[in-house]
């Protein structure tokens, strides 16, 4: 019996993340083989190998290279050679995760050959079209042959779009697949640097910021670093490349009360957010995270794509507004634990619900 062949695109953090769990699925399912593209668009070794040497993601077939342009530049290089890879390998499927640049040039190039397009983490909206992700979304959401949903929430938005209802497959997340396979062995596989940090502070916050809307405009990242400096914990912060060039291209220094750390890998990542009496982000990723560890999160966005957390009352947008800050982090002592077992983005079984769903309608 031939296999189904799918070509799975990555390019950042959160989808090496989300492609370890599938990837694991894969090797032990006889149906399918796959063929994993790296785009590059995360080209910095902290923020890339890393991540496939810890998770056992099988090596990529194509690493691309592509990184450090502006969104254009890298979407138009990455479609390109996206469009001569899959020429070449002729898969059934191309799988794409979330929404950044490689998914949208993923989705286009994908599209434009007639390969079937599946969209895992299909429709979440931010509602904020300045956001380059949430054009990224869109755009890969609608021209996607199979779409699975971490929620109810994010069908209902693809519904409400008018994407055929056999599309769609709530599938839950494959992050919290992840979290569930790796989480025990977070303390074991932490970095020495992390785990000391740990140890030291019994009480801390954790804070990661790497997106363009905070760091890339100087008032804008001051006025967040002021309001973390209002935290009155200690705040470990595994440093984004990106913002520790805008932090010394601005002349801005860390409040005191922030432990600068360098990046860090998945493994050091899941164990400062288990341990945290806070997460301060503005990651999409990392507010998930945050809620499988049962921690608290500080959303330093306008807005979010997870608004199941913000509803549950364990997710507060902030923005850099102080206010809404100080309040947020007031708030966070009256949580009651018992809200973080509301099953929200599914058992743990995603990886397998999509192998099945996909197998149903392309095998």
């Amino acid at each position: 019996m031939k296999k189904i062949k799918l070509v799975t695109v990555v390019g950042a953090r959160p989808q090496f993340i989300k492609a370890s769990a599938l990837s694991a699925e894969v090797i032990e399912n006889d149906l399918f083989e796959e063929v994993i593209i790296h785009t590059g668009q995360h080209f910095d070794a902290d923020m890339s190998d890393i991540f496939f040497n810890e998770l056992g993601i099988p090596k990529p077939k194509y690493n691309l290279g592509v990184g450090g342009g502006s969104h254009g530049e890298n979407t138009g290089v990455m479609i390109i050679e996206l469009e001569k890879a899959f020429n070449i390998e002729q898969p059934n499927a191309v799988v794409l995760y979330g929404d950044t640049d490689s998914t949208l040039a993923g989705a286009i190039a994908a599209s434009k050959l007639h390969i079937p397009v599946v969209h895992i983490e299909a429709g979440l909206r931010s509602f904020n079209k300045r956001m380059p992700e949430e054009i990224n979304r869109i755009l890969t959401d609608h021209v996607s042959s199979v779409l699975f949903t971490p929620s109810v929430s994010s069908r209902n938005q693809l519904l409400k779009e008018g994407l055929p209802s056999e599309n769609i497959c709530i599938s839950g997340d494959v992050m919290f697949d992840a979290t569930q396979k790796f989480g025990k062995m977070a303390k074991q596989q932490a970095s020495k640097e992390v785990r000391t940090q740990v140890e030291r502070n019994s009480k801390y916050a954790l804070l990661t910021l790497h997106r363009a809307e905070n760091v890339d405009h100087k008032e804008r990242l001051e006025t967040i670093l002021n309001n973390i400096s209002l935290v009155e914990f200690p705040v470990l912060f595994p440093i984004h490349p990106r913002t520790a060039i805008r932090l010394k291209q601005y002349k801005l220094e860390l409040p005191a009360n922030v432990i600068r750390l360098n990046p860090v890998g998945y493994f050091s990542m899941l164990y400062l957010e288990k341990n945290a009496e806070v997460v301060l982000t503005d990651s999409g990723g990392v507010q998930k995270e945050a809620f499988f560890s049962k921690v608290p999160c500080v959303t330093l966005r306008d807005e979010t794509e997870w608004l199941e957390l913000v509803e549950l009352g364990v997710n507060f947008i902030v923005g850099d507004d102080q206010l809404k800050f100080t309040k947020a982090i007031s708030k966070i002592k009256n949580i009651e634990e018992s809200v973080y077992s509301v099953n929200v983005y599914g058992d743990g079984s995603s990886s397998s619900q999509i192998l099945n769903f996909i197998s149903s309608r392309l095998g």
